[in-house]
C-alpha cells in the first residue's frame, strides 16, 4: 500500500518528468514559497534529495524554512527518489551517504543554509552532549529561527541554552529533556531575554535551591507570552504566574508544589494535573482569572487552602482530587468546599472519582451548602455509588438548581459488596436510600424542576442505583430521557436484565414525556 509520503514523491517525479520531456522545466520556475509548500509534507531526507536536480532545486533546499528532523530515522525509499541522469544519481547517493547521521545531518544542513535564509520551524530529537546541543541551537538562532522544538537526552544534567534566551526572532520554544533534566540560569539572565516569545514549554526542569525563579513568569520577564507549559519540575515549591497576556497555562507532575498563585487577566485555559504532594502541609492555591473559560484540575491532592476568585467567564470545569479518605482533615474538607464554590459560574462540571466521596465524608460538612451553580447546565459525576456517598450527591443536586443534564459514571469496586435491590418487591418501603431521597425532595426541588436528561453508565441492580432512578422518575416533571447503561459484567444476563427493565418501566413518572432507554 502506497504511503502518503511515497505518493507525494511519485507525484513530484511525474510532474518533473512531464515538464522535462517537453524540454521545458516549468515547475522549477515556480516561486520559492510555492515549492516550499509542495515539499512541506515530505520527510526531510526526501527534501534533501531534490537538491541534486539542479542549481534551482539546490537553492530551494538551502532556503527551506521548515526543518523537521524527527523523520530522520524513518526508512527511506531510494526507489522513490527523483528520476535523474546517471551522473546526477551518483551524486545523489554520495549526498545521501553524507547526511545519514542524525546530529551530523542537522549540523550539515544548518551550515549549508544560505546567508539570509531564515528558519521558520526547527524540530529535532537527539541523544547528544550539552556542547553539541548548544551548538545546534546557536546555529538555529543565527538563522533567526521562529519556532524551536527540541527533545534531548544527555548523560548528565545540563544548563538551559542561553542562546535561545537572547534570540529576538524566537516565538515558540519547546524543550523536553529526558532524565536527569536541566537547570535554568539565574533569574537575572532569564528576565533579560524572551522579549518576543509567544509560547514556552519546558519539561524536566531542576529547580532546587533556586527560589528566585519561582517569580519568573511575570510581565517583566515574558511581556508577550500567551502559552506556558511546565512539566515534571523537580524542586518547584512555590510558583507565581502573572503574565498579562497569558491565555493558556498547563502544569503537570510538579509533585513538590506547595503554593500556586495564578493571576491572569486574559487567561482562558488552565490545566493542572498530578501536582502537590500528599505529605506536604500548609499548601495553598489561588486563582484569579476573569476570562478563564476552561479549567482541568485532575489527580491533585487537596490543598489546605483554596481561593478561586473572579471566575465569572467559566464554561467548563473538570475536578479530580487524589487523597486517602482516612487522611482528610476538616481543613481539607472545607478547602474542597471553597474550591468547588469558586467554580460556581461554570456551565459544565465534571467531578472525577473521590470528589463525591470527599463531599460525603463528613455528614455535617456535606450538609454545608456549596455556592449555587446557577449557570450549570450539565453535571457529570464519576463515583463509586454506595450508601455513604448519597449525602454528597444530594449536596450537589441542591447546589445545581438549573441543571438540565445529569451524567453518572458508576465505577463499582467488585471487592466491595453493595446491597442488592430486592427485585421481587415493587415498593421499597424499607429502603433507607429511598427514604433519604424522599426527605430531600423539597430541598432539591429546583434541580428536579429543570432536569431533562439523565444518563447513568455502569447501572446495576444495586439498591442505590435503583432508588435514585425511581426517585428521579417520580419527581422529574420535565424529564425527557432516562438512559441506563448496564454494568458490563451484568449485560450478559438477559433474563435478569429483562426483570429489572420491566419493573423500572412500571415506576410512576411525573413526566409523561419521559423515555426510558436501556442499553
Amino acid at each position: 500500500m502506497e504511503t502518503r509520503s511515497s505518493k507525494k514523491i511519485r507525484l513530484i517525479n511525474e510532474i518533473y518528468e512531464s515538464f522535462s520531456s517537453c524540454g521545458e522545466d516549468r515547475i522549477s520556475d515556480l516561486p520559492d514559497a510555492v515549492l516550499h509548500h509542495i515539499l512541506f509534507s515530505l520527510p526531510i531526507k526526501s527534501i534533501a534529495k531534490t537538491s541534486v536536480l539542479s542549481k534551482r532545486w539546490r537553492h530551494i533546499w538551502y532556503t527551506f524554512p521548515d526543518l523537521d528532523f524527527t523523520t530522520i530515522n524513518v526508512p527511506s525509499c531510494i526507489n522513490s527518489t527523483p528520476k535523474v541522469s546517471p551522473n546526477s544519481r551518483k551524486k545523489l547517493h554520495t549526498t545521501w551517504s553524507n547526511i545519514s547521521g542524525g546530529a551530523d545531518f542537522i549540523d550539515q544542513v544548518l551550515s549549508l543554509r544560505e546567508k539570509n535564509s531564515g528558519i521558520r520551524f526547527l524540530r529535532f530529537r537527539a541523544n547528544l552532549s550539552f556542547s553539541r546541543l548548544n551548538s545546534l541551537i546557536r546555529g538555529a538562532v543565527k538563522h533567526n529561527v521562529q519556532e524551536l522544538d527540541v527533545e534531548v537526552a544527555t548523560n548528565d544534567y545540563f544548563n538551559f541554552p542561553r542562546s535561545a534566551i537572547s534570540s529576538n526572532s524566537l516565538r515558540v520554544f519547546k524543550l523536553k529533556s529526558k532524565y536527569p533534566g536541566f537547570r535554568l540560569p539565574p533569574s537575572s539572565i532569564m528576565k533579560n531575554g524572551f522579549r518576543n516569545l509567544f509560547s514556552l514549554s519546558l519539561s524536566c526542569i531542576i529547580m532546587y535551591e533556586q527560589p528566585s525563579l519561582h517569580d519568573l513568569f511575570t510581565d517583566s520577564s515574558f511581556p508577550l507570552l500567551k502559552k506556558l507549559n511546565l512539566e515534571n519540575c523537580s524542586g518547584l515549591i512555590y510558583l507565581h504566574v502573572s503574565c498579562r497576556v497569558l491565555e493558556e497555562l498547563t502544569l503537570e507532575s510538579c509533585y513538590q508544589l506547595e503554593n500556586l498563585d495564578i493571576t491572569g487577566p486574559k487567561l482562558e485555559s488552565l490545566n493542572v494535573k498530578s501536582c502537590f504532594d500528599s505529605y506536604s502541609s500548609d499548601t495553598e492555591v489561588k486563582i484569579n482569572g476573569p476570562r478563564l473559560k476552561r479549567i482541568i484540575w485532575s489527580s491533585n491532592t487537596i490543598t489546605d487552602q483554596s481561593c478561586l476568585e473572579n471566575l465569572s467567564s467559566l464554561i467548563e470545569a473538570l475536578v479530580g482530587f487524589f487523597v486517602l479518605l482516612e487522611d482528610l482533615s476538616e481543613m481539607k474538607l472545607r478547602s474542597v468546599n471553597d474550591f468547588l464554590s469558586g467554580l460556581s459560574h461554570s456551565h459544565s462540571l465534571v467531578l472525577e472519582n473521590q470528589s463525591v466521596e470527599i463531599l460525603s465524608k463528613n455528614n455535617h460538612l456535606a450538609g454545608i451548602s456549596l455556592r449555587p451553580f446557577t449557570k450549570l447546565r450539565c453535571l457529570e459525576l464519576h463515583t463509586g455509588f454506595r450508601k455513604h456517598n448519597i449525602p454528597g450527591l444530594a449536596n450537589l443536586f441542591r447546589s445545581s438548581p438549573a441543571t438540565n443534564t445529569l451524567i453518572l459514571n458508576i465505577t463499582n469496586d467488585h471487592n466491595i459488596e453493595r446491597r442488592k435491590w430486592n427485585r421481587d418487591l415493587w415498593q421499597l418501603s424499607n429502603s433507607g436510600e429511598e427514604r433519604f431521597w424522599e426527605s430531600q425532595s423539597h430541598a432539591i426541588n429546583s434541580f428536579l424542576q429543570h432536569l431533562k436528561v439523565v444518563k447513568i453508565y455502569g447501572f446495576s441492580e444495586c439498591e442505590s442505583d435503583v432508588s435514585l432512578v425511581k426517585f428521579l422518575l417520580k419527581h422529574g416533571k420535565v424529564l425527557q430521557e432516562m438512559f441506563l447503561g448496564a454494568e458490563l459484567s451484568k449485560s450478559r444476563d438477559s433474563l435478569h436484565r429483562e426483570k429489572i427493565k420491566s419493573q423500572i418501566m412500571g415506576f410512576s413518572k411525573a413526566s409523561c414525556n419521559a423515555k426510558i432507554v436501556f442499553k
